[in-house]
């Protein structure tokens, strides 16, 4: 429920059709989402630097990076999980209106965030990218001892030990992180945006 009023929403001159237009591509949200390590973040990147590469528009929001501006006066309760998506889900729809094309890294744990995300966007614009790998694979890997520190009470709330991760019923795209290298990750992904005209 929004506490403003008497507030009205203003179009620009220049519409998202002007800017992809001009750009010679198209601009969606690519919704990273996975447990603490699947490779989330390091896809996200490498996938953002093939499209610069490429001359196409784009950023990356990273869950860490947000969390030291926009959203450092949010913790981990599951009010706080939700509000953090849902901002990063309204400065997403921004940037796609702005003619990017905005890749995201949030483990983002709950369906129901990232449907109320979902529903911020046109058709097509948002697509869910799973990133699928074992748990015990991500412990593995763990490069910031998140999991170590969670198993030892460190970390309350830590997704996939004390708090639940509710995997994509019907992601757009599914990868499976401990399968595949980063550059067929990446190919995985610049595929399905060319197939969909995007790219």
């Amino acid at each position: 429920m929004s506490k403003s009023t008497n507030i009205t929403w203003h179009d620009t001159t220049i519409s998202k059709v002007d800017r992809n237009a001009q750009n010679g591509h198209g601009s969606c949200t690519l919704w990273f989402t996975g447990l603490s390590g699947s490779g989330k973040s390091t896809i996200a990147n490498a996938v953002s630097n093939e499209l610069f590469r490429q001359g196409i528009n784009e950023y990356v929001l990273d869950g860490d990076n947000i969390r030291h501006g926009l959203n450092k006066d949010l913790g981990f309760s599951d009010h706080d999980r939700t509000e953090n998506i849902r901002r990063i889900g309204e400065v997403a729809k921004l940037f796609v209106d702005s003619g990017k094309i905005v890749t995201t890294a949030f483990i983002s744990p709950f369906r129901s965030d990232r449907e109320q995300v979902r529903d911020l966007f046109e058709e097509g614009e948002f697509i869910e990218v799973f990133v699928s790998c074992p748990i015990e694979e991500c412990e593995k890997r763990d490069p910031k001892q998140l999991y170590a520190k969670a198993r030892r009470g460190e970390i309350k709330d830590f997704t996939g030990i004390d708090s639940p991760y509710e995997a994509p019923e019907k992601p757009e795209i599914t990868i499976h992180s401990n399968l595949l290298t980063v550059g067929e990750a990446v190919e995985q992904v610049l595929n399905y945006l060319r197939e969909k005209n995007i790219i």
